[in-house]
């Protein structure tokens, strides 16, 4: 065993929150580490353990603490100790991460050697990203890894990124009041129909709005019909897509879901997007107090703490109300985004109808990692990323809900792992089939991931904001976001731009 490491969080630190004892044991004995066993695989904890980086020093920036942060700081204390390398963790807030990433990569600074971040960033990354080695993509466990999340980590044909993380939007409920007789007779009455789980965003908005504003689940506070992430500058625009892309994404017309490849020309204030933002803005009606300026936590605390009977987002709602210590644990259900019955189609310039809802499912960005090609210390590096995903770090990962890790390979679908963790049979099916249906679809929707993003992506939640304030109408609003798209393009350059959206448009259109 061989021990060194610098950074941000303490061994001590680290041992204090639980997540590594203090005091070591033999060196054969792994459990040490806070994983049940050492699991087979490429780059397990005896494979890295027989690696001396003695007198070697690796260089890491990665999100604050706890999301990604905190495995990142944990692994790397693991790395330390098992090769003998000094590691340097730096965190830095999200706000900050990508300039702080970009400036060393546009100044020709060998900074950082292994970065986490923002897997939508890797259309202005990619160029300083070093190529992921054979070794590497032939490894246990990326040939677990999902071909939609291999297809995020990869660039003109070449993989890039490194997966460890894989994200999606799906939506979570609360299955005791959906399967509540009272509260099924207080819907009929209200609606005429029966109450299911919402199948379209005009289902869910009833839904929301028939069991807003009181006490349904007999705890002494006020519960409401839907925590949503609302606030312009706390991911709201990834909200905006789960509820447009089924509007907006016909599954008979590819080339393009944000821009038409051939032409560059945005289709953000087409009818298909008007129409999920005239749900966004109509849907405001049964949040929470102060629910129009939800971020990401404030929605995860929101349907994960009891308050909320729906939302949709990131995991972290579903796995926050599964803790052990969630009152709510093992009366949730996670099922598909709602859908659409009716769909524009921009190719013949009318609305589709359908009979079954065309359902988009939404692999939103999420969390990835590379290493710089200007690193002097490649293989340390890819090593690190390898032994950071392993198998066992992986599944001891998927159970902490801050961590931000979600299910990326085939192995996370299986119902009995989550059966093990405690979660009914019914709860976990529920989650796996969601999110492995997901990976089946042929009409998915993914981030933009182009040169520029950051300015797209904030132009959207802009315009969507003042749609949620009454400010504009819906089309008003994304006719400004179109025309702000219109003068990115123009500056950044369509061809350039038309070549980078190609790598979307083949996931999109597969």
């Amino acid at each position: 065993m061989k021990q060194s490491l610098t950074g941000s969080i303490s061994a001590l630190a680290i041992a204090a929150a639980g997540l590594l004892p203090p005091t070591f044991a033999n060196a054969e004995d792994y459990t040490k580490y806070g994983i049940d066993s050492d699991l087979p695989g490429t780059c397990n904890y005896a494979s890295i353990d027989a690696k001396d980086y003695s007198g070697e020093t690796l260089n890491v920036i990665t999100h604050a603490i706890p999301v990604i942060g905190e495995p990142t700081a944990l692994h790397a204390e693991q790395f330390a100790e098992l090769t003998g390398a000094e590691v340097n963790v730096v965190h830095v807030p999200f706000g900050d991460l990508f300039q702080r990433i970009m400036i060393p990569f546009q100044s020709g600074q060998n900074a950082y050697d292994v970065l986490f971040y923002a897997s939508l960033w890797i259309g202005d990354f990619n160029r300083f990203l070093a190529p992921v080695p054979e070794a590497y993509t032939n490894s246990s466990g990326m040939s677990d890894v999902t071909d939609s999340f291999k297809g995020v980590a990869t660039w003109n044909g070449q993989m890039i990124q490194y997966p460890m993380d894989g994200d999606r939007h799906y939506l979570k409920y609360r299955t005791d009041v959906f399967e509540n007789p009272d509260m099924q007779a207080k819907f009929k009455d209200a609606t005429g129909r029966d109450l299911t789980v919402p199948a379209t965003w005009e289902e869910y908005n009833e839904v929301a709005s028939v069991f807003s504003g009181f006490d349904w689940d007999g705890d002494g506070e006020l519960n409401y019909g839907s925590a949503e992430v609302a606030k312009r500058d706390d991911l709201m625009f990834s909200a905006f897509i789960s509820r447009a892309a089924p509007y907006a994404k016909h599954p008979d017309v590819g080339g393009g879901f944000f821009f038409d490849i051939e032409t560059m020309e945005p289709l953000i204030n087409t009818p298909g997007f008007v129409r999920g933002l005239e749900l966004f803005v109509e849907a405001q009606s049964a949040f929470p107090p102060g629910g129009a300026s939800f971020g990401l936590g404030d929605e995860i605390f929101s349907f994960g703490g009891g308050q909320s009977l729906m939302s949709y987002s990131w995991d972290d709602a579903f796995i926050q109300a599964q803790q052990e210590d969630s009152r709510i644990r093992n009366a949730v259900g996670a099922a598909p985004l709602p859908g659409a019955k009716e769909v524009w189609n921009r190719k013949t310039g009318q609305w589709d109808n359908f009979e079954e809802p065309n359902r988009a499912p939404y692999m939103t960005w999420g969390w990835s990692s590379a290493v710089s090609k200007d690193s002097k210390n490649q293989e340390m590096a890819f090593d690190f990323l390898c032994f950071f995903s392993n198998e066992a770090n992986t599944f001891h990962d998927l159970q902490i809900g801050r961590f931000g890790v979600n299910p990326y390979r085939d192995s996370h679908f299986d119902s009995a792992f989550w059966q093990g963790l405690g979660w009914d049979a019914d709860v976990a099916d529920s989650y796996v089939t969601t999110l492995s249906e997901m990976e089946q679809s042929a009409n998915r929707v993914y981030d933009l991931r182009v040169p520029g993003v950051g300015q797209f992506m904030s132009s959207m939640a802009n315009g969507v904001a003042e749609a949620m304030a009454g400010q504009k109408t819906a089309q008003e609003a994304l006719d400004g976001v179109a025309a702000e798209w219109s003068d990115i393009v123009d500056r950044i350059g369509a061809d350039r731009l038309r070549e980078a959206y190609a790598n979307v448009v083949v996931l999109e259109d597969n």
